[in-house]
């Protein structure tokens, strides 16, 4: 588990570890299982044995891809649209009475820029935060290392590239916040 402490460390390294491979395979069969079950009880069980935490009256609709499983932490009343995809090798976090929107994407590893390094498959992460009460629109995309305040909503299409503060309306590829919002 020496590449899996350090991958959530936010330390370099190697993502083609057997430890970690072996993480992957059951995430992606556990994934498999989940997205093919019509039961949303039993789906609710699945994702309660592979998260690392789900909230009460959360609900995932499929399909769902994650890195690892036990790095996403849905909060309570958390709502998942259909098709998103988290790439979990940090924490994620997404607070109570969150909306992710269909076709998000959630990002927390980091590959190097010159191909000679990044052909060794070294790479580190950065941990997602998502914030409560927040609204993420469909097909969002947040890169690693992004903390979104609470109360936000992300416009449908927006690039989260930086750090969102609470209570604000965010936009664009890069995102960017438009304006604030009073509660």
């Amino acid at each position: 588990m020496q590449e899996f402490q350090k991958m959530i460390n936010s330390e370099k390294y190697y993502a083609m570890d057997s430890e970690l491979v072996k993480i992957r395979d059951y995430a992606r069969s556990t994934f498999i299982k989940f997205n093919e079950e019509h039961d949303e009880k039993k789906r609710f069980e699945i994702l309660k044995g592979i998260l690392g935490k789900i909230g009460e009256n959360t609900y995932v609709t499929p399909s769902l891809f994650c890195d690892y499983g036990c790095n996403l932490e849905l909060g309570k009343n958390v709502y998942l649209n259909a098709n998103c995809i988290v790439l979990d090798c940090a924490k994620v976090e997404i607070g109570d009475n969150t909306f992710i929107g269909p076709n998000c994407q959630f990002y927390t590893p980091i590959h190097p820029m010159d191909y000679k390094t990044r052909n060794t498959f070294l790479e580190w992460t950065k941990p997602i935060t998502v914030g409560k009460n927040c609204w993420l629109g469909g097909s969002v995309i947040v890169l690693p290392g992004v903390k979104i305040g609470d109360g936000c909503v992300i416009g449908a299409g927006s690039v989260v590239t930086k750090d969102i503060p609470d209570n604000s309306v965010a936009v664009g590829n890069p995102a960017k916040v438009i304006r604030k919002i009073e509660q």
